[in-house]
């Protein structure tokens, strides 16, 4: 018999052990840097078609652009002359940025008059805009939608509750209540309806709505072990009217998609019968943004659309979001600031140069509405037991 020569056992590798789930802090940082950094890549292909993108583009948009007039930015659209792409963000990134700011004076829950006392003199403070590269007024920088505000709170002294009537129906308000969301975190009610309120001043019917149901979506996600399809669950048990409807249909649609580009033309298809804007974005219909209980935004749905496409990977639901076209910018800052509250993980190299071409500290916003979170959570609780001690002392029960 032949002798064998023993041998060392191989090692077994030990087990690997799964990195815990975010915190809060992780949470809200990669929420605010994820809207950041949605809003930056949808900025320069906003207002156009999923064909007209693939074609200036080559094929889909996969990361940071340029403008989309190139060098001629400035003049090309002159009452647009912004810069977008290179990483600049929008307004909804000034916006969202500024409610942060409101949050961090007030230190606790918001209502119509923060926005009056609050948001409108932090818009009619100069910053840093980084698509006029220049320090301006934000006012002199956000859409007409949001000018409102100013001209309702500052010039026209309107009782905030009552000063969003009249204004045009659209993403406006929805587009920056991220951090109401988050300030609520995995409280989707209580975030649903200080978003209804911090939304009165700005806007009225489906618009409003759509800044309570973004905001749900948002706390939603925070919650330990949520899940695109509970996010989609919570808010649909909140959401009225054509708004529900509206993510209902999309929704429907996109759990049969697991991939952007063929979910693309489906999730169209579902949310027109709600959108008023019509099909060519940048000349709206005749009906176009006017109050209904029939209709819906078309951002909101189609950002929980591409939520489900892309499973919650912030990568692939945020580029679907994107090459999805029309209001691109809006929609993936929506999807960013829920993939990311779910925990998904923006790509560095996009976030810092986001953050460098705009000048700005993505991560700053999210300290600071974190330490916040936890101070409101505490009152939130003494207000609670407070209020136990009272019921129980008038209901006569231990």
């Amino acid at each position: 018999m032949t002798p064998t020569t023993a041998t060392a056992a191989e090692p077994v590798p030990a087990p690997s052990t799964p990195p815990p789930p975010p915190g809060l802090d992780d949470r809200i940082t990669r929420a605010l840097v994820g809207a950041a950094v949605g809003d930056a890549l949808g900025g320069p292909v906003e207002g156009w078609t999923p064909e007209q993108i693939a074609e200036r583009h080559g094929g889909r948009v996969t990361g940071i652009v340029g403008p989309w007039h190139g060098e001629n930015w400035r003049t090309a659209r002159p009452i647009a002359p912004y810069h977008k792409g290179d990483g600049h963000v929008t307004d909804d990134t000034l916006m969202t940025h500024a409610l942060v700011r409101v949050y961090e004076k007030v230190r606790d829950h918001l209502d119509a008059y923060a926005v009056a006392e609050h948001l409108v003199p932090d818009l009619l403070s100069p910053r840093w805009i980084p698509e006029l590269e220049a320090e301006a007024l934000p006012l002199q920088r956000i859409f007409l939608a949001e000018k409102w505000i100013v001209a309702r709170l500052h010039y026209g002294h309107v009782d905030p509750r009552e000063a969003g009537a009249g204004n045009i129906v659209n993403c406006g308000a929805a587009m920056y209540m991220a951090p109401v969301g988050l300030v609520n975190a995995g409280h989707p009610e209580a975030a649903y309806a200080e978003a209804l309120e911090v939304a009165a001043p700005h806007q009225s019917s489906y618009g409003r709505e759509a800044a309570g149901v973004f905001a749900a979506a948002v706390a939603a996600a925070c919650r330990p072990g949520a899940t695109p399809g509970t996010v989609v669950d919570a808010v649909l048990a909140l959401a009225k009217d054509g708004t529900r409807s509206a993510i209902e249909a999309v929704c429907d649609v996109a759990a049969h998609h697991d991939d952007f580009e063929a979910a693309i033309a489906p999730l169209r298809a579902a949310v027109e019968p709600f959108d008023t804007v019509g099909p060519d974005y940048r000349s709206p219909s005749l009906g176009a943004r006017r109050p209904s209980r029939l209709h819906a935004i078309e951002e909101l749905p189609v950002a929980l659309g591409m939520l489900l496409v892309g499973g919650g990977d912030y990568r692939r639901t945020v580029l679907g979001s994107v090459n999805y076209g029309r209001d691109c910018d809006s929609i993936a800052t929506m999807s960013g600031a829920i993939a990311g509250a779910l925990g998904g993980e923006v790509p560095a190299d996009w976030a810092e140069t986001v953050a460098e071409a705009s000048r700005l500290d993505l991560e700053a916003p999210a300290r600071t509405l974190a330490q916040v979170a936890r101070e409101v959570f505490a009152r939130d609780v003494e207000r609670r037991r407070s209020h136990e001690e009272a019921f129980t002392a008038l209901a006569g029960t231990r």
